[in-house]
């Protein structure tokens, strides 16, 4: 299920791009001089964005080459993706270390970082008039030589929260996304995998950790694969970690499932599954009105004290356990469920069963590379 943002945002393989993507491209002055002799790192940008937008192998992608940008310190491409009926291009920046890809738009500062925030945003991404914004302080981001401002946007149907970066030295804003291109490193030291629910040895040579929201429909899709597929066919070699993340601004009974799902582990872990399987399977007849009663009779299916489990949900007993997958999920960026990372190596969607399939084998033939 795509996570969606405000308005002025599209979605491009589960991640919200800009969307002048044209015109950004166009934008950025180019010169042949400038240009970046890199035929690996084009490959490895297409190879990355493919991976991290869950973008099918039926699309193309292609990268210009890289070149000096405008802005000291960044790079700038275009990237271009043709499904065979439309071509898009995007352009995109990348820090001089080669660590981290932007998409999206840089600005110069000229005076007030803050309040030239919120008019390139309201520009950028055409914020209605009754739309306001509120740029909180900017501060360490967890990202080298970026700072972070939490940009708030309340109009009449509710608020949204939102992340805006800062170089660290105050002369370039971001109006976009960063992405971390050592992704697979970043996720091998970021999740936990110990005291979660999970399905398959701990011992298993692949660990495939899945992020997922439980209203959403191809989440559902993902766990019957996973666990009357993919599994059975790879026996004690594969481990699943479920990790909770639901899309609260898109969905309204999602949190209050994930809580339950992880009261069902915490008074009974091995009813886990077979009770997330149930509201997987219930999606279509579930709402917000109904939610509590279907969850509750749930637990009668899989062995759950009722009475336990009605406690534990009504004084969400489990919100730091899903506070935690999320924290988690928004470190690595997600912004889609279901989002897999199979021994750190990120899969987005369920774009095939052979996508799967591929990513495991690869995993374990990579593990006996390692043992030998």
């Amino acid at each position: 299920m795509i996570r969606k943002r405000w308005s002025g945002y599209q979605v491009w393989g589960g991640v919200l791009l800009l969307v002048a993507g044209v015109s950004i491209a166009r934008s950025v002055a180019r010169s042949k001089t400038n240009a970046v002799d890199d035929t690996a790192l084009d490959e490895k940008i297409t190879s990355f964005v493919r991976a991290r937008f869950g973008i099918p192998d039926t699309v193309k992608i292609t990268a210009s080459p890289f070149q000096a940008s405008s802005f000291q310190g960044f790079l700038t491409s275009t990237i271009t993706t043709d499904d065979g009926k439309q071509q898009r291009n995007t352009g995109v920046f990348l820090t001089n270390d080669r660590h981290y890809l932007i998409v999206g738009q840089l600005f110069a500062v000229v005076k007030d970082p803050k309040d030239e925030l919120v008019q390139h945003i309201r520009e950028q991404l055409k914020v209605p008039a009754d739309t306001t914004l509120t740029a909180g302080p900017f501060h360490n981001s967890g990202i080298p030589n970026f700072l972070v401002s939490s940009v708030i946007a309340d109009n009449p149907k509710g608020k949204q929260t939102l992340d805006f970066y800062l170089t660290s030295d105050n002369r370039v804003l971001v109006v976009g996304t960063i992405l971390n291109m050592d992704l697979r490193r970043q996720a091998l030291r970021a999740i936990v995998t110990s005291n979660q629910p999970s399905q398959g040895p701990a011992h298993a040579p692949v660990t495939i950790v899945e992020y997922a929201d439980l209203e959403c429909p191809m989440c559902g899709k993902l766990h019957l694969f996973l666990e009357n597929d993919l599994l059975p066919k790879y026996g004690d070699k594969v481990r699943v970690v479920f990790k909770e993340f639901p899309l609260v601004q898109i969905h309204d009974w999602s949190l209050t499932a994930a809580i339950a799902n992880e009261c069902v582990y915490k008074l009974k872990p091995e009813a886990f599954a077979p009770y997330r399987t149930l509201i997987f399977q219930n999606q279509s007849t579930t709402n917000a009105a109904n939610v509590r009663d279907n969850l509750l009779g749930y637990a009668d299916q899989v062995g759950v004290d009722r009475s336990s489990l009605a406690g534990c949900l009504d004084s969400k007993a489990t919100m730091p356990r899903i506070d935690e997958g999320t924290s988690e999920a928004k470190q690595l960026g997600i912004q889609s469920t279901p989002t897999c990372f199979i021994n750190g190596s990120i899969l987005v969607g369920f774009v095939s069963p052979d996508a799967y399939y591929k990513a495991v084998d690869a995993a374990l033939q990579e593990g006996k590379k390692g043992t030998k």
